[in-house]
């Protein structure tokens, strides 16, 4: 008999637990699922101006990025050596794509070559090609007040150039702090869009000018 009944509780705290796990469960489920937010940078791209089209094309390669941007996190750093993220707010894609894919079209709405090719065409003979890294994609929580930090590097290399030791003709860093409106996700999209509109414009007037001597 007490094996008979030590059995039945074993089973009995079996089924008990079955219970409770399936209650658990059902609750889990009736939880509204978690909403991510998702952000993109919008500005104008940069008038360039009344300047001559160069008779010659680019190619905007796939920009790197340093191992901490390598995420569609969106960062802060609230303290120095400190750096943390928005929960439940994301980057579209990654702050490399993001910076890449502004800077292919603001280099095509500038008309200023006479073609500009992106990383995802595989087609396209050109003379030029820009390359770059994104150093820094982060709100700042600084004294002063928010910021929106963008920093990148980029090289400029003219594939016509026969010596691969000539072929790189601009290598130059940019950096750009914007102020954020507040501090919350949207605050730093805006301030990025700022900051990435600025640097845009500075990064086409210089490759333009490069260009232009290079092709003398």
């Amino acid at each position: 008999m007490q094996r008979i009944s030590n059995l039945f509780n074993r089973q009995l705290a079996a089924a008990t637990a079955a219970v409770i796990m399936m209650t658990l469960t059902a609750i889990g489920c009736g939880k509204p699922p978690v909403t991510l937010n998702r952000y993109l940078l919008e500005y104008p791209s940069p008038v360039s101006g009344s300047r001559p089209i160069l008779p010659d094309s680019i190619r905007v390669e796939l920009f790197a990025a340093v191992q901490s941007l390598t995420t569609t996190a969106m960062i802060y750093r609230p303290k120095p050596y400190e750096a943390s993220s928005y929960a439940y707010n994301r980057w579209q894609v990654s702050p490399s794509h993001l910076v890449t894919d502004y800077l292919l079209r603001d280099l095509r709405n500038s008309g200023l070559f006479q073609g500009v090719f992106g990383y995802q065409q595989s087609g396209g003979v050109s003379r030029f090609k820009l390359e770059g890294a994104v150093q820094e994609f982060a709100e700042v929580d600084a004294p002063d007040g928010w910021k929106a930090v963008l920093a990148i590097s980029i090289n400029l290399l003219d594939t016509n150039q026969e010596e691969i030791t000539r072929r790189v003709i601009m290598q130059r860093n940019y950096c750009s702090e914007e102020s954020m409106p507040d501090q919350t996700p949207r605050g730093l999209a805006e301030g990025m869009s700022r900051a990435m509109e600025r640097i845009s414009a500075q990064v086409i007037a210089d490759v333009y000018q490069a260009a232009s001597r290079a092709g003398r």
